[in-house]
């Protein structure tokens, strides 16, 4: 079963949902690429996980953005504006009744496309951008939300840009799964990854806060992805008089902590009970139980304002 803040109830429902690939629709045990494709061969691609709430997919623009930053990043063209990848999420929840649904997360899927050969160079890529949208009933745990997960400080680092730019959120991610087996071989829920200067940075799949006296810290951002969730949770504390700093510091901080949490795109803000061993907190605290309230009224907010948008006008 999987755990951490990825941990859903399966849903029955999920077994006859229909999949976006390249414009049409497909159930999903025919749901297929081709083996030649860049994403299967190689990892070549990019992707975003989107979050639904009664039928909206939220912070839509600034995954949207991440998507085409990360596309022009790699050279690959979409094929699609903001406007058709829009449309083809919304075409996507409608053939899956979805259109009024929460509880739901899609994954947004980009490749280079098809190669007329399994070779790395993008100049044997023979087709245009694959791109495919899974929808699916996944719903995050309640219990974790309250009680929290485990992290386990790994040995992968987080590296310099110019070896492997953090900021890409490409379907390359060995570096996060090796955390990630680290992690849960050692009994834990997700790997605390730090920096080259050995300064904590992220985790595997989430970004990484503690609480000290009062304060909300999270890593400089320079060797993490530019975290919807994290730059939300930021925007958030700022909002509401919550010191909040992006900055270096260390394990013994972390070890010090009066609380810590992880955010991201499926679970939003959830608590950390234990690092390394050392108990940090029992589940959710004041302020990871403040934050969380802020952040529910801000996906409110936004799935109401996008549901808006769409009404036509007389």
């Amino acid at each position: 079963m999987t755990q951490g803040t990825q941990h859903a109830a399966d849903d029955p429902r999920n077994a006859d949902i229909r999949i976006w690939i390249n414009g049409a629709l497909h159930h999903r045990d025919r749901a297929v690429v081709s083996v030649f494709d860049s994403g299967f061969v190689l990892g070549d691609g990019v992707w975003e996980g989107l979050r639904v709430l009664d039928g909206q997919p939220l912070f839509l623009d600034a995954h949207l953005d991440r998507l085409q930053e990360g596309a022009k990043a790699l050279m690959i063209d979409i094929g699609m504006d903001r406007a058709a990848l829009a449309a083809a999420i919304d075409e996507t929840l409608a053939a899956n009744g979805m259109q009024a649904a929460s509880g739901v997360h899609i994954r947004l899927m980009v490749t280079r496309g098809v190669k007329r050969t399994p070779y790395q160079d993008p100049r044997v890529t023979v087709g245009p951008a694959t791109v495919v949208i899974i929808p699916e009933y996944k719903t995050a745990s309640a219990d974790t939300a309250q009680h929290g997960i485990s992290l386990f400080t790994v040995h992968v680092r987080r590296g310099f840009p110019d070896v492997q730019d953090p900021k890409l959120n490409s379907h390359s991610k060995l570096n996060c799964i090796t955390a990630c087996i680290q992690a849960y071989t050692a009994g834990a829920d997700e790997g605390l990854m730090l920096d080259p200067h050995g300064f904590v940075a992220t985790c595997n799949s989430t970004h990484f806060f503690i609480v000290r006296k009062g304060e909300v810290w999270t890593s400089t951002g320079d060797y993490c992805l530019g975290g919807i969730t994290r730059a939300n949770v930021i925007a958030l504390c700022r909002e509401a008089a919550i010191p909040v700093f992006e900055r270096n510091f260390s394990l013994t901080d972390v070890y010090g902590a009066d609380e810590a949490f992880v955010t991201g795109t499926f679970a939003g803000v959830v608590p950390v009970h234990t690092i390394d061993g050392r108990r940090i907190h029992d589940g959710r605290g004041p302020m990871v139980g403040r934050l969380q309230g802020l952040y529910r009224q801000l996906a409110a907010r936004d799935a109401a304002g996008r549901a808006q948008r769409r009404v036509p006008q007389p």
